[in-house]
């Protein structure tokens, strides 16, 4: 095991298409753990390695490998671009100590490059950003900066600038060294060094005195140098630099062209000197189960052993799940402590992965990803300790689904193995829901997204040999209600010769979007009422509130208050006052003008100038609202939202309407009142 300084977990995000997986497979090349480069495009790169990702060209599962740069052990996760998948990114993100995102230098920010930076935000994950595909035409390595400034709200630094663009891009400027460095040869000459051209000596000067003062906000030292007019040494500018990266205050900026091999020796030593080791993040922090006192792990081996299980990957049949072991050691027969369900597990074995290779493993420290086999129980997001020394982490949140469709095994007696097949993939994959319709017994399966779905029906043929029917796709719909409506129940009845009795008065009232269900009782303090009986009748409103009061599908943003429960001397039985607390929330939900909410969309379109009309004209007869309409590389954009139900199907028809020129992506951005 590498000495934790010199351990780096890092991640390569991006939206589909910049090149994320391109660039992965030459970090591999490059540091000799693969030995010939394989094209995203020709279905032959290492680590998409699912047939579907082959075939599709795509990222689906976020893959780890690991391998040596520079004297540096480098844990790597390859993530998905697609939004249907953003979970892989998610939990990724949730576990890594910085990542490189990849934008494409001509498309620049783009949707999906907005939601993983954020995401990485959100856990304060440090970032290198690369900017890619300098050789197509339309790059513009600066106005790429500008976006990642304006739309991200960051600050980007470049420490290179291209030389050249579109097909005069032949290499970059190290500012930091002042160096040049021009790529002529094959994939395996390194970079010929060369002095920065004279053409470009005022752009070079303007770039470092700005690489310079942002260093400088970062470092005093730097600063002091800068104002005397002294020259700072390269090892100077670089500490000030990771200093600002680790905090997350400055984002140094690399570029080059991963598919000509271009940019990414230089990007791997950034990874290196700019992106923290274990030791320099914040310690893992979380409460003790029971008392919920904050506790805090630090990094070492010699701390007691505290590990997340970010993911779980069925391996024919059997669970494997990743870790990220942020203090103590592990090792196989070790017992440990899933502490979400409080019971103990054995290790079988510990396994170093490179995509879907895996090699033993008799030992993993703190700073380590691996993975375990054995865990029966672990799902993702669960904390695994010591069991003397349990501590809970933050878990890692789950998305709802947005879409469903009805499933069914071609023959009846493939149903017991169409229902095992499903339970593996809903161990795998928190996005994705099974359940069964109440009112016709089908089995429905619910994701993110049409393809989300495709390629578990496609999986669940490939891996467990269960040919499935699937029905069309169905909106995921919510209730709420939009208004404030109070009602009472009173439940009477005589069972086994005793007199059951219940009476309640409920008031319901609409929250905000996306603060969910929330329950209180407002009981008057006289006359008394027994705690078992408030109990019962608040127990008896959670279990009518998980439906709706219109067609039965989740509840959403409301506010449930129990106003009052009427008592009769002598009753034993506090079960009434459950019933008669359901019945009065659904005659006040009746009066509080119930409302169906549907997934609304936001929906980007980048099209040539000519078919803008046709593009707009469409969205607008899917019940869309356009918000805006711009540029992007030379093209149109536009920006909408779009209910859900109305984009079945909406490839190819925009494809049809422009000729296959647009492009267009689409992400859940909220629900919404159904038909507003």
């Amino acid at each position: 095991m590498a000495k934790l300084e010199r351990v780096r977990n890092i991640g390569v995000v991006a939206h589909i298409d910049a090149g994320k997986t391109t660039v992965t497979e030459r970090f591999l090349y490059y540091a000799g753990k693969i030995h010939r480069m394989g094209e995203v495009h020709d279905g032959e790169a290492q680590m998409d390695w699912m047939p579907q990702e082959q075939e599709r060209g795509i990222t689906i599962t976020a893959a780890a490998t690991t391998f040596e740069w520079r004297g540096h052990e480098l844990h790597l996760i390859d993530t998905p671009g697609h939004v249907d998948f953003t979970i892989e990114v998610e939990r990724s993100l949730r576990v890594l100590d910085g990542v490189v995102v990849v934008f494409c230098g001509v498309g620049g920010v783009e949707p999906q490059s907005e939601t993983v930076w954020h995401q990485a935000e959100k856990f304060g994950v440090p970032r290198l950003a690369f900017v890619n595909k300098m050789d197509r035409v339309g790059a513009n390595f600066y106005a790429v900066v500008d976006e990642i400034q304006k739309r991200l709200g960051a600050r980007p630094v470049p420490v290179q600038i291209p030389i050249g663009a579109e097909e005069t891009f032949q290499g970059v400027i190290d500012l930091v060294d002042q160096r040049a460095f021009i790529w002529t040869g094959t994939p395996d000459e390194p970079p010929q060094e060369v002095p920065v051209p004279d053409r470009l000596q005022l752009e070079v000067e303007t770039a470092r005195e700005k690489l310079v003062e942002a260093a400088g906000d970062m470092d005093d030292g730097v600063a002091e140098l800068f104002l005397e007019g002294k020259p700072i040494e390269p090892t100077v500018l670089r500490a000030a630099i990771r200093k600002g990266c680790i905090a997350n205050k400055l984002v140094p900026v690399f570029c080059g062209s991963a598919l000509r091999n271009r940019g990414i020796q230089r990007l791997l030593d950034g990874v290196v000197d700019y992106l923290p080791s274990p030791l320099e993040v914040p310690p893992a922090q979380g409460s003790a189960p029971g008392t919920g006192e904050r506790v805090e792990r630090r990094p070492s081996d010699k701390e007691p052993l505290t590990a997340m299980a970010f993911k779980i990957q069925m391996d024919q049949g059997r669970k494997m799940v990743y870790l990220r072991i942020y203090s103590g050691k592990l090792r196989p027969g070790d017992e440990i402590l899933n502490v979400r369900l409080g019971k103990r597990e054995k290790v079988a074995r510990l396994l170093q992965i490179h995509a879907n290779r895996r090699e033993r493993i008799d030992l993993a420290g703190a700073g380590s990803i691996v993975a375990a086999m054995g865990l029966k129980l672990a799902g993702t997001g669960d904390t695994v300790t010591h069991p003397d020394h349990p501590i809970m982490l933050e878990r890692i949140d789950a998305y709802e689904p947005v879409i469903s469709r009805a499933i069914e095994p071609k023959t009846l007696a493939e149903k017991e193995k169409l229902d095992f097949a499903l339970a593996k993939i809903v161990d795998e994959d928190p996005t994705f829901k099974v359940r069964e319709d109440e009112e016709t017994g089908q089995t429905l399966i619910s994701g993110m997204g049409e393809l989300h779905l495709d390629i578990v029906v496609d999986r669940l043929l490939r891996e467990y040999n269960v040919e499935a029917r699937v029905g069309k796709p169905q909106v995921v719909y919510r209730e709420t209600v939009t208004a404030t409506g109070e009602a009472d129940a009173t439940f009477e009845r005589k069972l086994d010769e005793e007199l059951v009795f219940g009476h309640a008065r409920v008031r319901v009232e609409p929250l905000p979007r996306g603060a969910g269900v929330s329950f209180e009782s407002a009981v008057p303090a006289e006359p008394p009422v027994s705690p078992s009986v408030l109990a019962t009748a608040l127990e008896g409103l959670k279990d009518a509130a998980t439906s709706g009061v219109t067609a039965g599908y989740p509840l959403v943003d409301v506010k449930v208050t129990l106003l009052a429960v009427g008592t009769r001397e002598g009753l034993t039985s506090t079960v009434g006052y459950k019933v008669a607390a359901g019945e009065a929330f659904r005659r006040a939900c009746h009066e509080a003008k119930p409302s169906l909410l549907e997934p609304i969309m936001d929906l980007e379109v980048t099209v040539p100038e000519e078919f803008m009309g046709e593009v707009i004209g469409d969205v607008q007869s899917r019940s869309g609202v356009i918000e805006d309409v711009g540029f992007r590389g030379g093209q149109r954009l536009v920006k909408a939202k779009v209910p859900m139900r109305s984009l079945f199907g909406y490839s190819t028809r925009v494809r049809s309407l422009t000729q296959g020129r647009a492009l267009f992506t689409m992400q859940f951005a909220k629900f919404d009142v159904a038909g507003s």
